[in-house]
């Protein structure tokens, strides 16, 4: 039964107010308040991007915060490291454990504070004392057995139990249930239960909004490093929280569509699928125009971006262009069949950091060709200093190594290597993430450019805004499966989100 306390009821266990933190180029939290309560499980939420891990780091002293003030039960604390918070009594689970998996369960209990006599360590009292600690979550497993031998979800629980032993106030869980079946869920949520009756005050971070709404008494909801709201579960829908999540200002308008209607049908998807990752879509795209693809964060946006340029080898489907079947199972046999992708992390899976921009730039075209046959020299440069004109990229030098960028221009750049490939077929996963407002709207004019040359274009994004602007059709995914596809007039930021909250179904 979720909890029905006023917000002035009591004074929060945990206050974090101003919270600031800068990094080259961005401001990654701008002043965010965070106020966590006693016997509360409180929910963190917000897109990739929006600041939870970083408003978490800064917590728990990972990080040093630019501004702001942390108070824990009325007095001021400043944890400069993540020992230091868990003295505090602040504690965090991730959702890949950090344990150590050679040790046994009773050993992860207890590392660093093992029960001793006699200057030994006193391993019968250590597996007594884990096994009573491990009852008393539900567990009945033998604490000598090596932590490999259990389940993810018998692991989080074990987490769980050397956090809250070290710390024991707030206990902070980021994506704790990323990776369990719903049986491994419930056990942990029992877990949750007992914890918050116990007085912990607990922070839940999860993309999963069905679990959010079971578990949790409370939301703070955060959006470009900023709080957008804070709201009591019990008092709002799930519309309500998606509304703020994916922007609060939905307007119920038509975007002008520029241009005729769409041209040749290029691309036809059937039934593509894969197991565990994606439910069995289809999907048509023709020359001149852009598909969106809306949903939130774990809904199969980027699965489906993988899965037709084949980083993600498909179970089943057929994937035809022009008419005739393309067999896509590999990035390089997307590459050849003219197909591009911009990925939504551009740090970890697009720029080479320590390359140039130059060869950033032409690191596609190169690899298409063939690494024996080298493009020549001068035909670098004219190719790269094409699109660095073309597309506004500011740099001092086409040597510089890429990471020098500022992030717009890093994100230009990777569009001007899939350019330089001349694509039939681009897929864009989050084009604009992370980016300032000039190179934003430089990228989302460049879409629109695209699309009135005859591109075919699949743009996955949070911005809806973003999406109703620029889509001539809007496919809405909810839980790795399509909902439904928007076109014409029922293109709007109301329409998805109430094609995402799927407030029926859900409560199903």
């Amino acid at each position: 039964m979720r909890h029905r306390r006023k917000m002035t009821d009591q004074p929060p266990l945990l206050h974090a107010s101003g919270i600031s933190k800068f990094f080259p180029g961005a401001v990654a939290l701008d002043e965010v308040e965070l106020k966590l309560y006693a016997g509360e499980v409180h929910a963190l939420l917000g897109e990739n991007g929006a600041g939870k891990s970083t408003l978490i780091k800064c917590l728990t002293g990972a990080y040093r915060r630019d501004g702001g003030v942390i108070r824990l039960a009325g007095a001021e604390v400043d944890p400069r490291s993540t020992a230091e918070a868990q003295g505090l009594g602040i504690g965090t689970v991730y959702q890949e454990v950090n344990l150590l998996p050679n040790l046994t369960v009773a050993e992860n209990l207890f590392l660093g504070h093992e029960p001793t006599r006699f200057g030994l360590v006193d391993r019968r009292a250590m597996t007594r004392e884990a096994r009573a600690v491990l009852e008393g979550y539900g567990l009945h497993i033998d604490p000598g057995e090596p932590l490999t031998s259990f389940s993810v979800a018998v692991q989080q629980v074990v987490a769980i139990a050397r956090a809250v032993a070290l710390s024991g106030r707030v206990l902070i869980l980021d994506e704790p249930t990323a990776s369990l079946d719903r049986d491994e869920v419930e056990l942990l949520f029992g877990v949750i239960r007992q914890l918050k009756e116990g007085g912990l005050a607990i922070v839940f971070i999860t993309h999963f909004l069905d679990q959010v709404f079971e578990i949790s008494d409370r939301a703070t909801v955060l959006r470009n490093g900023r709080v957008v709201g804070e709201r009591l579960l019990a008092e709002v829908s799930r519309h309500d929280i998606i509304t703020l999540m994916l922007g609060r200002q939905l307007e119920a308008r038509v975007a002008e569509r520029k241009g005729g209607a769409p041209g040749e049908l290029l691309l036809q998807v059937n039934d593509l699928a894969k197991r565990g990752m994606i439910e069995p879509f289809s999907l048509n795209l023709h020359r001149g125009e852009v598909v969106g693809l809306a949903g939130l964060l774990g809904s199969g946006r980027t699965e489906t971006a993988n899965l037709l340029f084949g980083a993600v080898q498909a179970d089943q489907g057929r994937i035809l262009l022009k008419g005739r079947e393309a067999r896509i199972t590999s990035p390089r046999e997307a590459i050849a069949h003219r197909f591009a992708l911009c990925p939504e992390d551009r740090k970890s899976q697009g720029i080479v950091g320590d390359l140039s921009v130059r060869d950033n730039i032409l690191l596609a075209l190169q690899a298409r060709q063939g690494w024996m046959r080298p493009i020549p020299r001068s035909k670098v440069n004219e190719i790269a200093e094409h699109y660095v004109k073309a597309l506004d990229i500011r740099l001092a030098s086409l040597d510089m190594p890429i990471r020098l960028l500022s992030g717009g221009n890093q994100q230009k750049a990777l569009l001007a290597r899939w350019l330089a490939t001349e694509p039939e077929v681009f897929i864009l996963d989050e084009p604009t993430r992370g980016i300032d407002v000039g190179a934003h709207a430089e990228i989302i004019a460049l879409i629109e450019k695209l699309r009135e040359n005859g591109m075919a274009l699949l743009v996955a994004s949070s911005e809806l805004e973003e999406l109703v602007a620029y889509s001539t059709r809007v496919v809405v995914l909810r839980d790795r499966r399509q909902l439904r596809e928007l076109t014409g007039a029922e293109i709007t930021a109301e329409n998805i989100v109430h094609a995402i909250a799927d407030e029926q179904q859900g409560a199903a």
